[in-house]
C-alpha cells in the first residue's frame, strides 16, 4: 500500500468513497463479505478473544459497520446501514467494547459537594505519556507523518460523530454544543471546515488526503479512539458521555495542538501544514469553557442523574487516547512503526526530501 497519492490522482476529490478494507481476522472477515453482496443475513462472528480495547480484528470490524452511517465503502450497498443483522452483529461487537470501557474507566459518583465541572477538571489535570511535548521537541519527519496517519481515521471526519448528540439535547447544553459544532464545520466556510484543515495539512505533508485512504494501516487500537465517538454518539442513552467525550477534548486540545504546529515548524513545514493546529490553538482556547460551562455545565443541571455518564465519556476518552500515546511510544522504543506498515519503508515527498 502507497503512503501517498498517485500523481495522476486527486488527493481530495469531493465524492471520494474508501474502499473495503482487508479482513483482520475471523471477525471482521465475516462484516467484510457480507458488505461486499447484496444486505441479508450474515454468518455467526465467532466470540472476541482479544482485548476488546485495541484489539485488530474486533475494531476493524465495528469501524467498518459504524462508517455505514457516514460516508459509507465503495461500491457498498448503502441499505446494509440498517440491515437488522448487521446491527445484531454490531451489538454483539459494541458489548465487551462497553464492558470493557467502564472497566478500565470507572467513574466514582462525585462527593463532597463537588459538580460536574471539577470532575472534569480532574480528568484533564489526569497524567499521561509527554506525546505532543515530543512531537515539538523530538519526533523526526517520519515519526510525525506516522502520528498524523494514525490520527487521520478521526481527523478526517472531525466532529461527525458528536454530532449525533444534538438532537438529543436540550436547552443550554444543545446551544452550547451546536455553538462548538458550528466552529468545527468551518463557521459557514467549506474551506475552514476542521476535517477540511486537516487534509490540507496532509496534502502538504507528502499523504495521501483521501478519507480512509490510509484504513488498512490504522492498528485497533487507534481505530478503538473513534470506535469511542461512534458509540457515545450513535446510542442515545450515550448522549451524556458524547458530551463529555467533546467537553474533555476541547479543554485539553489548545496546548497539545499549539505543541504540535511548533513540532510541524521545527522540521521545516510551510504553514498550510500547521494551518488545522494553529486553527485549534485559537478554537478550542474558547470552546473550552463553553464545553465545560454551558455544555456539559448545563447537561449537568438539567439532568444531574447524568453526571456520572458525562465523566464516564471524558474518562474513556482520555484513556483511550493515553493508551494509543503509550503504544506509540513503546513502538517506537523498539524501533517499530505503530503503523500496521512502516511508513519508513514507503515513498513519501517529505521523507524523500531528507533522504537526499
Amino acid at each position: 500500500m502507497s503512503i501517498t497519492a498517485d500523481s495522476s490522482t486527486p488527493l481530495s476529490p469531493e465524492r471520494w468513497e474508501p474502499p473495503l478494507p482487508q479482513p483482520r481476522g475471523p471477525i471482521s472477515e465475516v462484516v467484510l463479505t457480507a458488505l461486499s453482496r447484496d444486505p441479508g443475513d450474515l454468518a455467526a462472528i465467532p466470540a472476541p478473544t482479544g482485548d476488546p480495547l485495541s484489539d485488530d480484528d474486533l475494531h476493524l470490524a465495528l469501524y467498518s459497520c459504524y462508517e455505514l452511517h457516514y460516508r459509507g465503502f465503495a461500491g457498498v450497498d448503502p441499505r446494509w446501514e440498517w440491515n437488522p443483522a448487521l446491527l445484531a452483529v454490531r451489538g454483539q461487537l459494541e458489548a465487551p467494547f462497553e464492558s470493557a470501557l467502564r472497566a478500565a474507566y470507572p467513574v466514582d459518583s462525585l462527593r463532597g459537594g463537588e459538580d460536574v465541572r471539577a470532575g472534569l477538571l480532574r480528568i484533564a489535570d489526569l497524567p499521561g505519556p509527554a506525546l505532543s511535548p515530543y512531537l515539538r521537541d523530538k519526533a523526526t519527519k517520519e515519526q510525525f507523518l506516522e502520528v498524523i496517519v494514525l490520527r487521520s481515521a478521526y481527523r478526517l471526519k472531525e466532529s461527525d460523530p458528536h454530532s449525533f448528540a444534538i438532537p438529543r439535547l436540550e436547552n443550554k447544553a444543545k446551544a452550547a454544543l451546536v455553538e462548538i459544532e458550528y466552529d468545527e464545520f468551518g463557521s459557514g466556510r467549506a474551506d475552514q471546515i476542521h476535517a477540511v484543515l486537516y487534509r490540507d495539512s496532509m496534502n502538504a505533508m507528502g499523504l495521501d488526503a483521501r478519507y480512509g485512504a490510509y484504513l488498512d494501516l490504522v492498528p485497533g487500537i487507534a481505530l478503538a479512539t473513534v470506535n469511542v465517538m461512534s458509540l457515545f454518539g450513535l446510542h442515545r442513552r450515550f448522549r451524556a458521555a458524547a458530551v463529555g467525550h467533546l467537553a474533555i477534548a476541547e479543554m485539553t486540545s489548545a496546548l497539545s495542538n499549539k505543541r504540535q504546529a511548533d513540532g510541524l515548524r521545527r522540521l521545516g513545514f510551510d504553514p498550510i501544514a500547521t494551518r488545522f493546529f494553529d486553527e485549534h490553538v485559537i478554537a478550542d482556547s474558547v470552546h473550552d469553557v463553553i464545553a465545560l460551562n454551558d455544555m456539559a455545565g448545563g447537561l449537568a443541571a438539567q439532568e444531574p442523574e447524568l453526571v456520572d455518564d458525562i465523566l464516564f465519556g471524558a474518562s474513556a476518552g482520555t484513556g483511550l487516547d493515553y493508551a494509543l500515546a503509550r503504544y506509540i511510544f513503546d513502538r517506537w522504543e523498539s524501533e517499530r512503526s505503530p503503523l500496521r506498515s512502516a511508513l519508513g519503508a514507503i515513498d513519501s515527498p517529505a521523507l524523500a526530501h531528507d533522504r537526499g
